[in-house]
């Protein structure tokens, strides 16, 4: 069975890309993993669920392609994630896909089933399971996955409330399988950050919002790049699940964002219809660390001053 170290073991910059909803497409999977670091899409992204098969053979086309034409610089693995909430009615057909292609990295959401894991596990794949407290953390470890992905305040889209300080470090008081941190890393110096705090990997998002590859509205890159910490909004409105959108968007769509309601959370929508969709089409997800992004850029060259920022700021902590 391929290990987590295995995967991650040529990173470029020890970065995993999030899977963004309707943004992250094979194209910005591709440049990501190309550029050094493991790219990833959300199987609800690929409609309708037969795209799915489509988009793995592309992705997979492209990197074994990659790495013939340079072998001195492989491709990073991928990974795709599955939303294992109820609301999800092609969760098992997507699965069955995943297992398909032997996806190396699984990444799942809103939900830990023992089931999901074992399938994963039976072809070899990795589970991590993104969690927002040390609770989910641990029922995600006793349901058999492989690793965690800390979501903590700052986090664009579904985010928690926690410290990424707190919230690793009680993670880190039991266990020493794989973590990834998430909460406003967009700059090589939070990278570092977050393995001094005990992650082995940041989780990227929103720096990759505003690239070429990303299947983002024009308007919605150019309001990354204009845009800081103090517009993003925390807001359970639009899912039933609270999560960080930019300010610009929200009062866009005629609401406004300092007096947004509350949501029934049992009326939990992770956008698995058309309908669901609109939100997210409409109201723009992002995270507090979006300040050091200032141009809609390649892929390949957000990697690259990532890499540049993460070695500077190994340079600078060795000599202190």
């Amino acid at each position: 069975m391929t290990t987590f170290a295995d995967l991650t073991s040529r990173l470029r910059v020890p970065v995993l890309a999030s899977p963004m909803f309707i943004i992250s497409t094979p194209d910005l999977v591709i440049a990501q993993c190309t550029a050094g670091i493991i790219g990833s899409f959300p199987a609800l992204n690929a409609r309708p669920q037969s795209a799915l098969r489509d988009w793995l053979k592309l992705i997979t086309v492209a990197r074994e392609e990659h790495d013939r034409q340079h072998p001195e610089t492989p491709s990073a693995p991928f990974a795709v994630n599955l939303i294992v909430h109820r609301s999800n009615n092609r969760l098992e057909e997507d699965l069955a896909t995943i297992a398909e292609f032997e996806v190396p990295i699984v990444i799942t959401s809103l939900g830990a089933r023992t089931d999901i894991n074992d399938a994963v596990h039976a072809y070899g794949g990795i589970v991590l399971h993104d969690v927002i407290d040390n609770r989910f953390a641990r029922k995600a470890v006793e349901k058999g996955a492989d690793g965690l992905i800390a979501v903590a305040a700052g986090a664009g889209g579904h985010a928690g409330t926690q410290s990424p300080f707190a919230l690793i470090r009680e993670i880190r008081e039991w266990f020493a399988g794989p973590v990834l941190l998430s909460g406003a890393i967009a700059h090589g110096d939070s990278i570092l950050a977050a393995l001094a705090a005990g992650a082995d990997l940041a989780y990227v998002g929103s720096a990759f919002i505003a690239t070429e590859e990303a299947n983002a509205d024009p308007a919605y890159k150019e309001m990354i790049v204009g845009s800081g910490a103090s517009d993003i909004v925390y807001s359970n409105l639009f899912t039933g699940v609270h999560g960080n959108y930019l300010r610009g968007s929200i009062e866009a769509a005629g609401l406004d964002p300092d007096n947004l309601a509350e949501s029934d959370p049992s009326a939990m929508s992770f956008a698995t219809t058309d309908t669901d969709a609109k939100a997210w089409r409409d109201i723009w997800g992002a995270g507090q660390g979006i300040g050091p992004i200032d141009a809609v850029l390649p892929t390949h060259a957000v990697v690259e001053r990532l890499a540049a920022e993460f070695e500077a700021a190994r340079e600078r902590i060795c000599r202190l």
